[in-house]
């Protein structure tokens, strides 16, 4: 698919997310979070905010912080020249959150250098639509695609979206790092080609 095709889909799956009601936005974020608990185990975990109408809640970072420990949220930034860096990370704690560049919430300082993606053992991956093979479709900035490759390789990568944002096949660039699960409010934790060896 030419890159026209991904600028037309971010957009179709934006506007979808806009017109979800905020009760069902609600449901869905317990929905995920519940979905997502018994997969946790002890140790660091890279997760996100969600902010508008991106699924998850902060509800599901205190759940994940009382079951791994540790959160690591991340910080993003570009350089002098615009182009975006990889994600920094930073600890989650409860109501220490502050505003970002893009709307976007970030935690507190010190902030940890990207190498600190490679601790995690599971990573929590916003996403507007991931398919069946990993292939993940976000905004389009480009921080996480930056960012991934230092991620431990035998970590979980898991794509958060909603039910219908699991498509069968998305559009791939040579640089995509696949998803080894997707999480959504319906179907839970949901195992990927990318993580079964297919």
């Amino acid at each position: 698919m030419a890159r026209v095709d991904k600028t037309a889909l971010r957009a179709r799956l934006l506007a979808a997310r806009r017109d979800v009601p905020d009760n069902v936005r609600t449901t869905e974020a317990r929905m995920l979070c519940a979905a997502l608990e018994p997969v946790v185990c002890a140790g660091t975990v890279c997760a996100y905010v969600p902010v508008g109408t991106e699924p998850g809640s902060v509800a599901m970072l205190d759940m994940l912080a009382r079951r791994a420990g540790r959160v690591l949220l991340p910080v993003a930034r570009t350089a002098a020249d615009g182009d975006p860096m990889p994600l920094q990370w930073g600890e989650y704690r409860p109501d220490a959150l502050a505003a970002g560049p893009w709307g976007l919430r970030e935690p507190l300082p010190p902030r940890l250098p990207a190498s600190a993606l490679a601790e995690a053992a599971l990573v929590i991956v916003p996403a507007l639509a991931v398919d069946r093979r990993g292939v993940r479709l976000g905004r389009g900035a480009g921080f996480y695609d930056r960012s991934l490759p230092a991620r431990d390789p035998r970590a979980r990568l898991i794509a958060v979206v909603r039910d219908d944002e699991l498509l069968d096949e998305l559009p791939a660039e040579p640089h995509d790092v696949a998803m080894t699960h997707a999480l959504t409010p319906r179907r839970g934790v949901i195992a990927l080609a990318a993580g079964t060896g297919e």
